[in-house]
């Protein structure tokens, strides 16, 4: 039986007096940690959260973030961890899409709430986790949590919906991905294995909680014991702080991340001495940035994670040992490493037959971890899972070892920042401006982002816009990091196939010669 509720249950017998969380001055040990879980878990059956219910939460990290994960399904219910740096309209979306009447917030969410209720959001609590004042209307989460008795674990377990997981759309909807608690405890067993975690451990949570690689680190780490320390969202300073003071072991960052921690001026005086394992993923990382990382982080090993959302999230890992460049494991530090346990991976062509090695097409992964669809979307669960294999979207090829090679992308996605975005998205909001007649949005190399979101735009006649215009207008209905980071306006009609289809990739070429491969 895979049930997520179930390492609690053990650290809090054989490990009950030991540090659980670390949150500023604030720690608790896995005994309190389950008291207050239970408790939690008995506020929400008493304001009529009954099984399988959504309840939704938006918020920065932070140890209430991590009760939440062992909460929600403690009493019975999903979660739905909602992006903190999308929109009101993005998140509003998803809010009513999942149908989650209860919403979890903090400090820097409180005031999003009018605006999600003014876009029809039907929210019936709202429950504050935050460190200041109670926002008028919402439920205390302390308080809750002193008035109320434990409640029994439901227990859901197996192939019960652990949770909805929301990420962007082909169709400039976001959609959610839905997991089953074996498909979220597959991907952590399979981390646990794959680096090593101990309950000697400590495991920084910098990379937003929301985010299900985060979430991969949260339940590794409590199958395996360790502590967990949170910092409320990432910053170089505060992440090199919370090593140096709180002795964090193990953190996952993308590699931006990575690289503005390296070049942070503090990484030289700070004592990083803990830091025995860097995660990294969401996101291609060049060689040199890997290589001035290594030499900076020279303590710590080294190991890239590959996955999506769709695989709770995990399909691939390069090994520490790979991660050099000369002797016998040289040459694979371009790779995305090798299917972790539990995965089989194989290259597909367009029919979904595997392909011989060498040659390039779908990645494709099936194992316990491949989610059970999107919801609500039958017809792009259709396209993404078929015959229990999900199709990623990203193209490459395996050589004779196993190791998945990325070279680009079968979707129309962009990956900045490690986060995902779909091109329709982006030019559905661009199309809202009055002076744009035609839109194609594009992911081009970025030294600091890896890509960036690109536009190009043809006005109509007669018409002006700038660039300031045009991307002031796309904020109104996107994150910001989806919006446009650079424009081009076009007097030249966009390329078009004999049969009149869009030659996106003719748009994007110009801006990837003397690329080896077609992603950054």
């Amino acid at each position: 039986m895979f049930y997520l509720t179930q390492s609690l249950h053990r650290n809090a017998q054989t490990r009950g007096q030991k540090i659980a969380t670390i949150n500023g001055d604030r720690q608790r040990t896995w005994a309190e940690l389950k008291g207050r879980v239970a408790r939690f878990a008995g506020a929400l059956k008493s304001m009529g959260v009954q099984e399988g219910d959504r309840v939704a939460i938006l918020a920065l990290n932070s140890d209430r973030y991590f009760e939440y994960y062992l909460s929600i399904p403690w009493a019975g219910a999903c979660v739905v961890p909602l992006n903190v740096r999308w929109s009101a309209a993005e998140n509003a979306y998803s809010l009513k899409d999942a149908g989650a009447e209860v919403l979890v917030v903090d400090d820097a969410f409180a005031k999003m709430v009018p605006a999600l209720k003014a876009k029809g959001v039907n929210l019936k609590r709202v429950i504050f986790i935050g460190e200041g004042e109670l926002p008028e209307g919402m439920l205390d989460y302390e308080k809750l949590i002193q008035v109320h008795q434990p409640t029994p674990d439901a227990y859901r377990k197996n192939d019960d919906l652990a949770g909805i997981f929301y990420t962007g759309g082909t169709t400039g909807f976001p959609k959610g991905v839905m997991l089953t608690h074996a498909n979220v405890w597959a991907s952590a067993i399979a981390l646990v294995s794959c680096i090593g975690l101990s309950d000697d451990h400590r495991i920084l949570h910098a990379a937003p909680m929301f985010h299900l690689a985060d979430g991969a680190m949260t339940q590794g780490g409590m199958l395996a014991g360790s502590a967990h320390v949170f910092i409320p969202m990432f910053t170089p300073a505060a992440t090199i702080k919370a090593i140096d003071e709180q002795k964090a072991t193990h953190a996952l960052l993308v590699p931006v991340m990575i690289q503005m921690v390296i070049n942070d001026p503090s990484v030289k005086t700070a004592d990083l001495s803990s830091l025995q394992f860097v995660l990294y993923g969401a996101s291609p990382i060049t060689e040199s940035v890997l290589i001035q990382a290594m030499n900076t982080l020279s303590q710590a090993q080294f190991a890239q994670g590959y996955g999506q959302t769709e695989l709770a999230p995990l399909a691939t890992m390069l090994a520490p040992k790979y991660h050099t460049t000369e002797g016998p494991y040289a040459g694979k530090l371009k790779s995305a490493g090798q299917a972790i346990p539990c995965v089989e991976i194989k290259i597909a062509d367009k029919d979904g037959s595997s392909l011989p090695l060498g040659e390039i097409g779908e990645i494709a992964v099936r194992g316990p971890n491949a989610m059970t669809g999107y919801w609500n979307k039958p017809e792009e669960t259709a396209v993404s899972l078929r015959d229990g294999w999900v199709h990623t979207g990203d193209a490459g090829y395996m050589d004779d070892e196993g190791f998945v090679f990325l070279v680009d992308r079968v979707k129309d996605m962009i990956v900045s920042g490690g986060e995902n975005v779909y091109s329709a998205e982006v030019e559905n909001a661009v199309n809202n401006h009055p002076a744009v007649e035609q839109v194609v949005v594009i992911g081009i190399p970025s030294e600091e982002w890896g890509e960036q979101v690109h536009a190009e735009v043809i006005l109509k006649a007669g018409q002006t816009a700038t660039v300031e215009d045009i991307i002031a207008k796309t904020k109104e209905y996107i994150a910001n990091y989806k919006c446009p980071r650079s424009i081009t306006f076009r007097t030249e009609p966009f390329p078009l196939s004999g049969a009149g289809k869009l030659l996106k990739r003719d748009v994007r070429k110009p801006y990837w010669e003397g690329k080896d491969r077609q992603i950054n």
